[in-house]
């Protein structure tokens, strides 16, 4: 692919002035048109090594309105970003709808040290700390952390399905790959290296992909093969004269720009629902062969938590140690007692190393977003957990059943969740998926228990008395959910939940049962 680009490209001084000035006034309003149509734009520039990467981002931005754009350098990362799923880093920073996200450096290039390390090279410096001594009480920050076995071998599968659920979502998404030759790139690095303003620009790593610069061609053509389809293809700049590469990366972006719009403007009718060849209806509830008459005697109940309690609190500090994160998601019926099981579980764990985040509507902040957004931002970093009460599985439960999400968002939502969470696992988070089941009955019992009891009346709203009138919807809603979200990786369990200390005694002997086998040794 870059090997047969002829980097003699060039624009003369004068033309360049005249057609830069034309673009910048086109890209200006662009940006009002993104703004009203309320398009999420992303651009990622990657390139190699002195291409002019940055040089190129100040003059794309110049003629832009400064508070409707971001730009993120990602050659470093706080130690935040180091503890979690690769594309945390980059899910938090995609834009709301009407602004424009631009990445110095994308998520393609995490892949080069694993690939360079394959080909007989040194691999590209990772988790290195700061050269440069930090102010009290910032982060530390780090060259990117280097992917494990799990990540590298899914990595395109994750990074595809990542930009796919973005462009699925609304995004733009353009990616713009900058090439310059061997000898143009060692000229830039002795510019760079002569000015002490600059040196630090230029490390050994630098110059040990100019010396193996024909492998690195090669590595970067690779990634650009395997992340580059459709409307997603990467665009290649010819970056040896930097007036003819910004009039290319220029008129790319406009173009990209102009064909969304117009797309959106033919009002398409959203594709047709690609039916999942392995997904068959069950024909009988999931949810009926739970068997709700189970109990635990009161005696036996203390005993039980009080012991898995202890477990669960030595295994916290044991996650800890060995850097594991976890995710325990809970959704059920309202009133099947979420909250009291999450009580339990948390009640002996040291309370630095978890987080409850309780889910409810949407804000108009992470309505702007894609919808994982909000999701990925309260994921755990490493060594602690995130417990959820209720997810992202109510894309496929309550705005499927109120319709508040269109058919074909809902029904794509399967797989943008299963592949998600395969991402989650690959990077080694331990993942519990609860669904506390009870039956009508005792859902009935419960609202009228609650609008009794003065300390607890909150609890219960018009929602809830609404939200049970659509029960049947809700069986069916959830018996799908079950059957095409339960992964070998991701496995649901159904808690019976009409006896509440039943509940509570068996998700932590789960919790504390899976913990103790992904933690030996």
């Amino acid at each position: 692919m870059l090997e047969k680009i002829d980097l003699n490209q060039s624009i003369g001084k004068q033309d360049y002035k005249t057609e830069i000035a034309a673009l910048e006034k086109r890209l200006a309003s662009l940006q009002e048109r993104i703004t009203d149509l309320k398009i999420p734009v992303i651009i990622a520039f990657e390139g190699l090594g002195a291409a002019g990467k940055g040089t190129m981002i100040g003059r794309i931005v110049n003629p832009l309105d400064p508070r409707l754009f971001n730009v993120y350098t990602m050659s470093r990362i706080g130690e935040d970003a180091a503890m979690r799923p690769f594309l945390w880093n980059y899910w938090i920073k995609t834009p709301e709808k009407g602004r424009i996200t631009i990445f110095d450096k994308s998520w393609h290039r995490l892949i080069l040290p694993v690939l360079a390390a394959r080909m007989g090279e040194k691999p590209v410096k990772s988790g290195q700390p700061e050269s440069q001594p930090r102010k009290p009480g910032a982060q530390r920050l780090v060259v990117q952390r280097p992917l494990n076995e799990a990540e590298a071998g899914g990595f395109y599968y994750d990074v595809n399905s990542f930009e796919k659920q973005l462009a699925d979502g609304g995004a733009l998404i353009i990616k713009l790959f900058l090439h310059i030759g061997k000898a143009e790139q060692r000229k830039r690095f002795r510019q760079l290296e002569k000015n002490p303003a600059t040196a630090w620009r230029v490390d050994e790593q630098d110059w040990e992909q100019n010396v193996n610069y024909d492998k690195y061609v090669k590595l970067y053509s690779e990634i650009l093969r395997q992340t580059g389809s459709g409307e997603r293809s990467w665009a290649i700049v010819e970056a040896n004269d930097r007036k003819f590469a910004t009039v290319k990366a220029f008129k790319i972006i406009i173009k990209r720009i102009e064909d969304e719009i117009h797309r959106r403007s033919q009002a398409e009718k959203p594709a047709a629902r690609e039916e999942d060849p392995a997904f068959k209806p069950p024909g009988i509830s999931i949810l009926s062969g739970a068997d709700l008459g189970k109990t635990i005697e009161n005696r036996t109940y203390r005993k039980e938590t009080a012991i898995l309690q202890e477990r669960i609190a030595e295994l916290g500090y044991k996650l800890y140690a060995k850097r594991r994160s976890v995710s325990i998601i809970y959704e059920g019926w309202d009133a099947a007692g979420k909250g009291g099981n999450i009580k339990r579980v948390t009640e002996r764990l040291d309370p630095r190393a978890y987080e409850v985040v309780p889910i409810t509507a949407p804000t108009q902040e992470e309505l702007n977003h894609h919808y994982l957004w909000r999701f990925y931002k309260k994921l755990p970093k490493d060594g602690h957990i995130a417990i959820f009460d209720r997810s992202w599985y109510g894309r496929l439960l309550v705005e499927r059943v109120e319709n508040l999400t269109p058919p074909e968002d809902w029904q794509r939502a399967y797989k943008e969740i299963n592949d998600m969470e395969r991402h989650l696992y690959n990077h080694g988070m331990i993942l519990f998926k609860f669904w506390l089941h009870i039956d009508k009955d005792e859902q009935l019992a419960r609202f009228k228990a609650r609008e009794a009891d003065p300390m607890k009346r909150y609890k219960i709203t018009a929602d809830d008395w609404r939200n049970r009138e659509k029960w049947d919807g809700y069986v069916e809603a959830v018996d799908e959910m079950l059957l095409r979200t339960n992964t070998e990786i991701a496995p649901w369990t159904v808690v019976e939940s009409n006896c509440k200390k039943y509940a509570r005694v068996r998700t932590l002997g789960i919790i504390v049962e899976e913990l103790e086998k992904r933690l030996r040794g």
